[in-house]
């Protein structure tokens, strides 16, 4: 089946573009980008020289793209310009899995006070927020648009949802920290993340409304059943990928670790991008690299009543591209694991 993706030529898409050229049922019909437009795929990827199957990128153009015979469109572009391509393409009768924020959030008035005015808040009705491991299959038949989440709000949700569903962690003084690898900012030239600036440092950012926030909330009350609010406190990390995400939550009523071990396997004992670390063991952003996993564990503090539960991935897989095209092969009713394995 062909696929395109929309603005292939950041991390995020390259990242699709190479997972998408291995698929095994998918062809990358059309790579786009504003900048790189008429050059070859290999030339502006080196790694895929060889490889890129004669593909040139082209324009980014939403009404060429449209009238072309691709069903479906992957948009690895910012918020704001996804969803003005999303309405073209949509009105064509293409299907969408959008990498940005414009579909993550869906009150209109909780997206537009974090990320201001929507473009396109019509197509709000006819999109789906998907974390493959969690979201009702209905979305497959309901959905035109697929918002695929954020890096730091897949490290969140997969641990927490379970968890807070099972009445096995209190709702109330649940306090996140989450460290990024510097590419999770885009492929763009700010002073903040030049090499110097970085290494050898680190720091927090985005205190107290960082966007994702949002979508953390909306999408914890919204599979739990209850208003949950959640001290989340992003850091840059001095490193070019990955997300390593430290949970320090109250035990609800005599919870016990092996508790949360239970409910854990309830919910993803089948899944194959879900790796349960024992007890006291933590995750490592180096061992999950370049693959579509989360790995995640939790440890009891009797002395403060907190689990602590810790969880790692690659923002760039998982995170972002690997999940996308995880929610395709759903989609179109292929193996899970189609082209990420």
């Amino acid at each position: 089946m062909k696929v395109g993706i929309v603005g292939a030529s950041g991390y995020a898409g390259e990242v699709l573009v190479k997972l998408l050229l291995r698929h095994p049922h998918a062809e990358l019909a059309a790579v786009t980008s504003r900048v790189h437009a008429g050059k070859a795929l290999g030339n502006v990827i080196p790694s895929l020289r060889g490889v890129d199957k004669g593909l040139f990128f082209t324009a980014s153009d939403a009404a060429a793209l449209a009238a072309t015979d691709i069903p479906v469109f992957f948009l690895a572009l910012p918020h704001g310009t996804a969803a003005e391509y999303a309405k073209v393409l949509v009105a064509a009768g293409k299907r969408v899995i959008d990498l940005s924020a414009d579909f993550r959030v869906a009150n209109l008035e909780t997206y537009e006070h974090y990320y201001g005015k929507h473009h396109a808040p019509e197509l709000l009705a006819l999109a789906r927020y998907v974390l493959p491991e969690i979201t009702d299959p209905a979305w497959k038949k309901e959905a035109k648009i697929v918002a695929s989440p954020g890096c730091y709000p897949t490290s969140i949700l997969i641990p927490l949802i379970p968890l807070l569903r099972d009445g096995i962690v209190s709702r109330q003084h649940i306090v996140i920290n989450s460290f990024s690898g510097v590419s999770g900012a885009g492929r763009k030239v700010e002073e903040t993340y030049l090499y110097v600036e970085r290494a050898e440092s680190a720091k927090a950012y985005g205190l107290v409304k960082h966007r994702h926030l949002s979508e953390i909330e909306e999408q914890l009350a919204l599979h739990t059943g209850g208003k949950t609010i959640v001290q989340f406190n992003p850091h840059l990390a001095p490193m070019r990928f990955g997300i390593a995400t430290t949970i320090t939550v109250p035990a609800a009523g005599g919870s016990t670790v092996d508790m949360v071990y239970t409910s854990w396997k309830k919910a993803y004992g089948k899944s194959s991008f879900i790796q349960l670390l024992p007890t006291g063991e933590t995750p490592d952003t180096a061992h999950v690299i370049e693959t579509n996993r989360v790995d995640m564990s939790a440890t009891y503090d009797p002395r403060t009543n907190n689990f602590i539960i810790t969880s790692a991935e690659d923002n760039l897989y998982k995170g972002t591209g690997g999940q996308a095209v995880q929610t395709l092969n759903l989609w179109e009713g292929w193996n899970e694991t189609a082209g990420l394995v």
